[in-house]
């Protein structure tokens, strides 16, 4: 296991310390990567790392033991498919040394009969999810997350432009989001998602890139991510082809003054939903309220969407080195949608944008 390894599970501890937390089990997730490194084959077979106040190990099937050996040092409490996993589960919990009635926090993404095999062997334990132990590590980045983090953000606005410099009539969205791909393929990262919209595709928040051609007067939004070094990028920019439309530009403005408000309002120690209102308010104040239909960003980290979530009604306090979204948007339907993303860290003194690239919309 890694020196990082270590130090995540030395600071997992000391929550678990100050949450009265006995155990936490993980299952095959983005948690297990996070705290040791490690991201074993997925499928019905039972498999978890289990970590107490004193001891860490995993419940793992025999087939996988000599592949994720090569990821970690921590002990392996393997079982084989002609004996099942309950033996060797029992004799795991038993190293781990838990009190009678133990708290439990349980990993949200784990497959629900891996959680209830394990419930199931602690009956009266206590159970809760990962939001103020794991979660709570995870949302703070690290200097090194950070400097991936700003990698593949400086990375994705190179793509995010070759998708804009290929406009021309008659290419399909389609063809768009290929050539974006292909940027993140030949700087070495994986392309994760592309949505390219073209006019009225744009008013629907969650479209799916397809065979609509462009022409002449057609507004453009491109949200794209990859993959970089392990860690995500996630950023939407618009543009027009053509001549911008006045009422294109009335929104480009309104949206833009969104992003600057909420940015302004992201400060350590407010509360998330605090920022979803300044953005929020802008719009409304606009009159577009209701053609803005979504929370106004996400947590990003190993994840592209992980905590904090800023909705209308988060109570989340926001902490320094904290990562996440500010995209607010308005969608008029039959004409074009019109959304500006920033990924943010933030820094005692405020929101610090990973993005070089300008938020002013791209005309060709």
């Amino acid at each position: 296991m890694s020196s990082l390894s270590d130090q995540r599970l030395a600071a997992l501890r000391e929550r678990m310390s100050a949450t009265g937390t006995d155990l936490v089990a993980i299952g095959p997730s983005s948690h297990m990567m996070y705290l040791a490194g490690l991201d074993p084959h997925g499928d019905e077979r039972p498999v978890m790392l289990l970590v107490s106040r004193s001891h860490a190990g995993f419940l793992m099937p025999a087939l996988n033991v000599d592949s994720s050996r090569q990821k970690t040092h921590l002990p392996f409490f393997p079982w084989r498919d002609d004996d099942g996993p309950d033996a060797a589960l029992a004799t795991l919990l038993e190293a781990s040394g838990l009190p009678q009635s133990p708290s439990v926090v349980i990993d949200e993404t784990m497959r629900a009969d891996f959680a209830l095999l394990l419930l199931d062997a602690l009956p009266g334990a206590s159970r809760r999810f990962t939001d103020d132990t794991v979660g709570f590590l995870r949302a703070r980045k690290e200097e090194d997350e950070y400097r991936r983090l700003k990698a593949s953000a400086v990375l994705n606005d190179t793509a995010a432009m070759a998708g804009f410099d290929a406009l021309t009539p008659g290419i399909t969205e389609l063809e768009i989001a290929a050539v974006i791909r292909d940027v993140y393929k030949q700087a070495g990262a994986t392309p994760v998602f592309t949505s390219v919209c073209f006019a009225g595709n744009g008013a629907f928040p969650h479209h799916h890139t397809g065979e609509t051609q462009l022409k002449a007067g057609d507004a453009v939004l491109i949200d794209t991510g990859g993959r970089l070094e392990g860690y995500p990028s996630d950023m939407t920019r618009v543009g027009f082809f053509g001549t911008p439309t006045a009422e294109f530009e009335k929104v480009h403005a309104i949206v833009n003054k969104a992003v600057e408000a909420a940015l302004a309002a992201a400060k350590p120690g407010v509360l998330a939903k605090s920022i979803d209102k300044a953005a929020r308010d802008v719009i409304a104040n606009a009159g577009y309220g209701d053609f803005f239909t979504h929370r106004t960003g996400h947590g990003l980290g190993i994840d592209i969407h992980e905590p904090p979530y800023l909705t209308a009604t988060s109570e989340t306090v926001l902490d320094e080195g904290m990562v996440f979204s500010i995209e607010p948007g308005i969608y008029l339907p039959g004409q074009f949608g019109l959304r500006l993303e920033e990924i943010v860290i933030l820094r005692k003194d405020g929101a610090e944008i990973l993005s070089d690239l300008p938020r002013s919309a791209v005309v060709r």
